[in-house]
């Protein structure tokens, strides 16, 4: 078996964790891999596994040698490496939206259009969260019939605005118990016992920039140039895994029992649809686990080609680190 080098850029935070930890418990194979990070963070020690590796300021030469490079920092600092680590041979696996509507840049959800991943050229996206989840939830009604339309309504954990929403969130719960002030520094307003509809900044259509990228990407990876979506994305008090109410409209009319069926065979999904029992799709019980559930499959009472649904799914996981390195399990198979 072939061994590869990985680096993961932006080792530290949240996704570069999760990235580690996926990689062991997926087997990846590795010939070494490199933690990267800020000139700060140089010198710190993560444990992986029985080892325990150093992580080292990223630069320019730090690529050298690699197979793959795991990215998990920020836009800026993906376009500001991203020359180094194609010089060096290695195929970037960004996590960040810096390359993600690139005509030349595949973006990739392994179960939806891994086949995309051969046309790379040293730089593979990783899809905005919410969508991959969205994504993951209606690829099986896709392939019954192809969408032309969705509805969503994304209701966003804390985590997903970093590190610092889920320290916001408990000490403003625990500032509203004992009387004390509430402090915002992560969030514009107070998000405890709140609901912000407001994630990303506002266009001139009144959308924000993280409610485009359901339609913009999810254009490129389902291969359908004309979807129309309409999304409305809002922060909620939980603290891990995204969840989203969407209704799909497609080609041809299905019926809830055709759509029931093939979501339940779909690879990455989990159906939870048992009104009768109260069995359906929460945040708490998707978190720390690479699955989508689906549930709440229901005909849409408006448009006649419509089917409405609920899904959930961990945004640190299936939403970002786990996709990514599906995305370099591929790379290891071509």
């Amino acid at each position: 078996m072939k061994l590869y080098r990985v680096a993961i850029l932006g080792a530290t935070g949240e996704v570069g964790r999760e990235m580690m930890k996926v990689l062991r418990e997926r087997n990846f194979p590795l010939a070494e891999l490199r933690l990267l990070a800020s000139a700060r963070s140089a010198g710190k020690k993560i444990a992986f596994g029985d080892e325990e590796l150093t992580v080292m300021e990223a630069t320019e030469a730090s690529f050298e040698g690699m197979d793959i490079v795991l990215g998990a920092a920020s836009a800026d600092l993906a376009r500001q490496f991203a020359p180094a680590i194609r010089a060096a041979g290695a195929v970037f696996v960004d996590n960040s939206s810096a390359f993600r509507m690139q005509d030349n840049v595949p973006l990739v959800v392994p179960e939806v259009n891994g086949e995309d991943v051969k046309k790379h050229n040293g730089i593979i996206s990783n899809p905005n969260c919410s969508t991959i989840i969205t994504l993951m939830a209606v690829k099986g009604i896709n392939r019954l019939s192809p969408i032309r339309a969705m509805v969503a309504s994304t209701y966003q954990a804390v985590s997903g605005a970093g590190a610092g929403g889920p320290i916001e969130l408990a000490a403003q719960t625990k500032a509203l118990a004992e009387g004390t002030p509430i402090e915002c520094k992560t969030f514009p307003y107070q998000i405890a016992e709140n609901l912000i509809p407001q994630i990303g900044s506002f266009n001139l259509d009144g959308y924000t920039t993280e409610e485009m990228k359901m339609q913009n990407e999810g254009r490129k990876i389902l291969h359908l140039p004309e979807l129309k979506v309409t999304c409305t994305c809002v922060r909620v008090p939980v603290v891990r895994s995204h969840s989203i109410s969407v209704t799909v409209y497609t080609e041809k009319k299905l019926t809830v029992d055709e759509v029931r069926a093939a979501l339940a065979t779909e690879d990455g999904c989990r159906l939870v649809d048992d009104p009768a029992s109260k069995a359906y799709p929460m945040p708490l019980d998707t978190s720390d686990q690479d699955l989508v559930f689906i549930g709440r499959i229901r005909p849409d009472l408006i448009g006649e080609n419509g089917i409405a649904l609920w899904c959930c799914g961990d945004q640190v996981r299936k939403g970002a680190a786990t996709n990514a390195v599906q995305i370099a399990q591929l790379l290891t198979q071509e």
